[in-house]
């Protein structure tokens, strides 16, 4: 009896093991795409965060490259042996999944989310714009460069198949293979580490791949009674962060041309009371927001459109909102019933007395006040809605918890969530400056807002608000939500695609 190999059985040993070399050469495709996310995020501070970002960048992309091959392609090679089918097979399937991975890096890179069904409505929300935009050009376009990118792949597929006998003589294997297992053991052993003596150069990098789920010292130390989870807590709870090292405000040069013609106030008011509106032009914002946990912090914040964790690097920096408007020519006034002890406002500051006389001439100006309820009252009542644009709001009078401020305008606002954050950017689209707010303010203007939610600081806590929903985020990690409305702790699932999304939104500032 001759013992001999079936065709079918050497056309499958053959398919496979051109499949090894193909998603060989994806993984290394796709590590090339994943370098994106590397250069998205600012390098770890120390050895062992670089060491643990580059194992976990080889283990993690080759792992998610080699488990679709052995998802997607190895059972199609036993079901169907036959190489032309395999091998247009495997190259449809690594053009789209490349094409997803390039995709999700994008994402990342602009708006701090990966791909996922828990972000799928945030991330329609954000590019809906954008989708809305494309004509046929650009859909043909991305079809176009799609269908280029495939080709290229069929032509890697017969390459690889044309070759195929002179790669069975290679070795590499067991040498490939231990280099991948050694990283991703090495990964997952020192972020085990890192989770149990709370190492930020690590921790912070849990979330920088696509489907990263790295073990952690809570679930796999304390399973073996290795880790004294009350000692754990404990520890977390004291971790904060050393604060903001340095900044870069403005992020991009604003350049931008304005109407020297307007006329535009913002008034804030520093005590309780009732702004009287009856029988004016004024109307009424319910969900408005000061975040501060003071109230020197909340003159600066709103002038400034930054969140108060990132005042003490902007000590030496003049807000945008006046600097921008008086170097092009539009008469700047500042009023302060506490005066601001900041050195780029100071030059903008005037007396009580000067201010009201600048508010009630017929010129062009920018106005900003920071006063009682009683001098606003009197300055609606000298007819102040008469000539001007104004915006009328007011420092909460509660720090200890997080209520919505009352609002009010005559100009066309969109009623939406927002803080003392977007006034910066609403007051400069108000004058006609189209630049992006995005690089001066984390806020956006209120005449259009293209976010349905908001963040900010208060002391040491994100703070993170979003339908009917506020995050508070501590520098540790911990968190909580509560509902807006009663202010009681909601039991709802984070939404972690959000709070990535606004977390990179609000350090974008920072060095």
């Amino acid at each position: 009896m001759i013992l001999s190999e079936t065709p079918r059985r050497i056309m499958v040993t053959k398919l496979v093991t051109w499949g090894h070399w193909f998603a060989l050469s994806n993984i290394l495709i796709a590590l090339v795409i994943a370098a994106v996310y590397v250069f998205a995020s600012p390098l770890p501070e120390t050895l062992l965060g670089i060491v643990f970002l580059l194992v976990n960048w080889l283990s993690h992309i080759g792992f998610l490259t080699f488990f679709g091959f052995v998802i997607f392609v190895l059972p199609l090679i036993y079901a169907l042996p036959r190489s032309r089918v395999i091998r247009g097979a495997g190259s449809t399937i690594a053009a789209i999944g490349l094409a997803l991975l390039a995709f999700d890096a994008l994402l990342y890179t602009k708006y701090g989310l990966h791909l996922s069904f828990g972000s799928a409505d945030l991330i329609k929300s954000e590019t809906q714009t954008v989708i809305n935009a494309f004509g046929w050009q650009q859909w043909g376009f991305l079809l176009l460069l799609f269908v280029v990118w495939l080709g290229f792949q069929l032509v890697l597929a017969n390459a690889l198949w044309k070759r195929i006998e002179r790669f069975q003589r290679f070795r590499l294997g067991i040498p490939i293979s231990s280099v991948f297992v050694t990283c991703f053991v090495s990964s997952h052993a020192l972020h085990v580490w890192a989770d149990a003596n709370l190492y930020h150069p690590i921790l912070q990098q849990d979330n920088l791949f696509p489907l990263s789920y790295p073990a952690t010292a809570k679930t796999l130390m304390s399973k073996y009674g290795l880790l004294d989870l009350d000692s754990y807590k404990q520890r977390k709870a004291l971790q904060f962060e050393s604060g903001i090292k340095g900044i870069n405000y403005p992020t991009n040069p604003v350049y931008c041309s304005i109407d020297n013609n307007q006329q535009l106030v913002l008034l804030l008011q520093t005590d309780k009371g009732q702004i009287n509106t009856k029988g004016s032009t004024l109307v009424r914002f319910e969900d408005h927001y000061d975040l501060s946990s003071n109230d020197p912090s909340a003159r600066l914040t709103s002038l400034f459109g930054l969140p108060e964790i990132y005042l003490p690097q902007l000590a030496q920096k003049t807000p945008l909102v006046l600097e921008l408007p008086e170097k092009l020519g539009l008469p700047v006034w500042l009023y302060s019933d506490n005066p601001i002890s900041h050195q780029g406002i100071q030059r903008f500051s005037v007396s009580l007395t000067v201010f009201k006389q600048k508010l009630n001439q017929d010129n062009a100006k920018l106005a900003i006040g920071f006063m009682p309820t009683a001098q606003i009252n009197q300055l609606l009542q000298d007819g102040l809605l008469n000539t001007n644009q104004v915006i009328i709001s007011a420092l909460t009078m509660d720090r200890d918890d997080i209520h919505p401020v009352a609002m009010y305008s005559n100009l066309t606002l969109g009623n939406s969530l927002s803080s003392h954050l977007d006034f910066a950017s609403t007051l400069l689209s108000q004058i006609g400056c189209n630049a992006p707010s995005d690089d001066y303010s984390v806020g956006q203007a209120m005449q259009s807002p293209r976010r349905n939610w908001l963040v900010g600081t208060k002391g040491s806590k994100v703070i993170v608000m979003h339908n009917g929903n506020r995050i508070e985020v501590l520098s540790n990690g911990n968190y909580k939500i509560f509902d807006r409305q009663t202010g009681e702790e909601s039991t709802e699932a984070l939404n972690t695609g959000l709070l990535g999304q606004a977390i990179k939104h609000l350090t974008r500032f920072t060095q």
